[in-house]
């Protein structure tokens, strides 16, 4: 017996057989267009899951049922409109045609929204309570309103299978309006849809009726529900138990699909889509606990990463099926790979929530790690061998960039030399990984290091590379991957020159050691800032992050900045916004860094010990010009072909010499995936 075999297990739900038992969760995608349709992208995007075997997907997440529901930044699907259908009918034969099943997630935001855009909708709730995440006003529902809804939900519905879809996930998840109303701490009606229980939960099983009376019997429908909503005057989960238990007796659900936590508080919302800072399945307790109450299949997804977390999930009987939603973003081959063996080259998810983070500021889902999901119309999962000439192909740098580009070049068949200074493969990814919450984002570089050894790319540690070592390569290609330098030097009155400042990379990496009362200036807000302030203050040190932005961790994601913030607070982490750092000299042995207020110019000191900066990198680009004058392209590239994920014509040209390009941090500062997504995008087609 297998360990996997408990994922391949065929099951049923209603009369529909999924082929096992992994499936991709609802989410928000933020790739169909202004009116709602899915686009050509939005089908590839699940297609290549259907391709890589997974089971069923649940595409949609929360896309509205009625035109009072706003798409929002998430740019949902549009099920309000009957022009859906032929959106859908693509959908579906193109998971079909791979043996995937096809889902979508309804529903009717009420007030866990904006009204500000779009229609300009007036927001709708039980009692006209507003959501703090949102910050969005609304009023309260009115019966005939309800109604309405009610009837939007069925002939959604009806959209849903007139597209060829399999079933719909009703959502009564996260604080959306149905769910709104099972919960006294929002609704506070004396009618008939407010204060017993039966009242409480009227609205979702009218939604039940209106349904089933729409798409008949055989229709898969099954709703999405919070297991806890982990508030101290919320529905805890006995409540939950309850509610499943009251729906499932009903006898129109085929499925219950289980989230942990509620996410109407920012607080909370953390807890939906678990970082790398939690355990793994943290709330799969809360899906067992409503399993044990009904008598249909249930689902649960939160951070579940890998296949013997899977296989153990359902083996234990805690669920019926596992999603591996934010996996399958990392690797959408994952099932295949499971298959045939090969569980090693699965890219694995490792909970960074670039994705879902991306998706709360309104833009296109990405993986950190992965720059060809979501763009499948024109980057490949799968390098195939180049049917043109073999090249010589030199990488400095063994950052994300370069390890991209290593892997990229190997399996198109070219012979591939690495050079890396230090001992392993990393670079910034390595540094970060130092920090408290940031540690399982070397699973980054784990994968790239076990997949350059398997495609015998030479890796060549220890060596810093010189024009003379490079040159002696006589390499066709030399790609520069070898990132930057801490900004530190900005203002000469920061005292970089003179060693007053430290960099974040100085005190991660261990370079220097932390000090005990401590400046961190921060003027960049995402997480290398607020991970050297948590580090240092894991290390005893007592420390004050200042920055010149509006609050210290301002660009780091809305599932990601609250568990900085639970860890910061507790560490006794002072945090200061809108001071500039003008000067820091010395007195005595003490620091003194100088602040003025950007907006009042009131001028503030602090005695410390330590200041580190965090401003960001600068190119390294000392080898780049070195190399520059000498290559055929004179380092520069196509930016028409590179846009349009052509080949950079000069590909395909004859001539002496080499040619030269720059990758990553190396070109310009930017992130984990703009480095990768640089690498793919170039020498896919070398």
């Amino acid at each position: 017996m297998s360990q996997f075999d408990a994922i391949f297990q065929p099951l049923a739900i209603n009369k529909l057989m999924i082929r096992n038992r992994v499936i991709s969760t609802a989410h928000a995608e933020v790739y169909s267009t202004e009116n709602g349709m899915p686009t050509e992208r939005y089908i590839q995007y699940y297609e290549e899951k259907a391709k890589g075997g997974i089971g069923l997907c649940v595409c949609g997440g929360s896309s509205p049922v009625s035109i009072d529901s706003p798409q929002g930044w998430w740019k949902s699907v549009n099920m309000a409109s009957d022009d859906v259908v032929p959106h859908l009918q693509n959908l579906a034969d193109a998971m079909h045609k791979h043996g995937a099943a096809i889902m979508i997630q309804i529903t009717h935001m009420g007030r866990r929204s904006r009204w500000d855009g779009g229609e300009w909708p007036s927001l709708m709730s039980p009692s006209g309570i507003r959501e703090p995440v949102h910050r969005a006003t609304c009023k309260t529902i009115e019966p005939e309103e309800i109604w309405r809804i009610i009837g939007d939900f069925a002939k959604a519905t009806k959209r849903a299978k007139d597209g060829g879809l399999d079933g719909v996930e009703l959502s009564f998840a996260h604080q959306h309006l149905v769910d709104q109303f099972w919960s006294p701490r929002v609704n506070k009606r004396t009618d008939e849809w407010g204060g017993s229980f039966e009242n409480r939960m009227r609205f979702g099983v009218e939604i039940l009726k209106a349904v089933r009376d729409e798409v008949g019997p055989d229709f898969a429908v099954g709703i999405r529900m919070t297991g806890d909503e982990f508030h101290p005057d919320g529905l805890n989960q006995d409540d939950m138990k309850e509610i499943a238990a009251y729906y499932d007796s009903l006898g129109m659900i085929d499925f219950f699909s289980i989230v942990g936590s509620g996410c109407d508080t920012h607080n909370t919302l953390a807890n939906v889509i678990p970082n790398m800072t939690y355990p793994p399945e943290p709330f799969i307790h809360l899906a067992a606990g409503i399993r044990s109450v009904v008598n249909v299949p249930v689902m649960h997804a939160q951070n579940i990463k890998d296949p013997v977390q899977a296989a153990r999930a359902l083996e234990s009987g805690l669920i019926d099926f596992v999603g591996m939603t934010r996996a399958h973003l990392a690797d959408p081959h994952l099932i295949t790979k499971v298959k045939l063996g090969q569980t090693d080259q699965i890219r694995q998810c490792v909970g960074a929530n670039y994705c879902i983070d991306r998706q709360y500021q309104g833009i296109d889902v990405l993986c950190i790690q992965n720059a060809a999901t979501s763009r499948e119309q024109t980057m490949p999962h799968i390098i195939q061998k180049t049917d043109g000439p073999i090249r010589k192909v030199v990488i400095v740098g063994g950052g994300p960039a370069g390890m991209e580009a290593a892997r990229v070049c190997a399996e198109r068949g070219h012979q591939v030399t690495l050079f890396e200074k230090n001992s392993e493969l990393g670079g910034q990814i390595t540094i970060a990984a130092q920090a408290p919450q940031r540690e399982q984002i070397a699973g980054i570089t784990r994968w790239f290091d076990l997949e350059l050894r398997r495609l015998g790319v030479n890796l060549v540690f220890d060596v810093t590379a010189d024009e003379t070592m490079i040159s002696a390569e006589n390499a066709d290609v030399v790609l520069l991957a070898v990132g930057g330098k801490p900004f530190v030097n900005q203002m000469p009155e920061w005292g970089a020159d003179d060693g007053l400042v430290v960099s974040s990379w100085d005190v991660l990496s261990g370079a220097v050691e932390p000090g005990k009362n401590v400046v961190v200036y921060d003027t960049i807000c995402e997480f290398s800032g607020m991970s050297v302030a948590d580090f240092l203050a894991a290390k005893g040190a007592q420390v004050e992050m200042v920055t010149d932005d509006i609050k210290p961790g301002v660009a780091v994601g809305g599932t990601s900045f609250p568990t900085y913030y639970r860890s910061l607070y507790t560490r006794d982490v002072v945090m200061t916004s809108d001071l500039m750092l003008e000067k820091v000299y010395k007195e005595g042995d003490a620091l003194i860094a100088h602040f003025e207020n950007e907006y009042t110019g009131v001028k503030e000191e602090r005695v410390v010990d330590q200041v580190v900066i965090e401003n960001g990198v600068r190119p390294d680009e000392a080898l780049y010009y070195a190399f520059k004058d000498g290559s055929r392209n004179k380092g520069q590239i196509d930016i028409e072909a590179l846009f349009a994920a052509q080949p950079q014509p000069i590909f395909s040209e004859q001539g002496e010499g080499y040619l030269l390009y720059r990758l990553g941090d190396c070109n310009a500062p930017r992130n984990i995936h703009a480095a990768i997504y640089d690498a793919l995008r170039l020498c896919k087609d070398l």
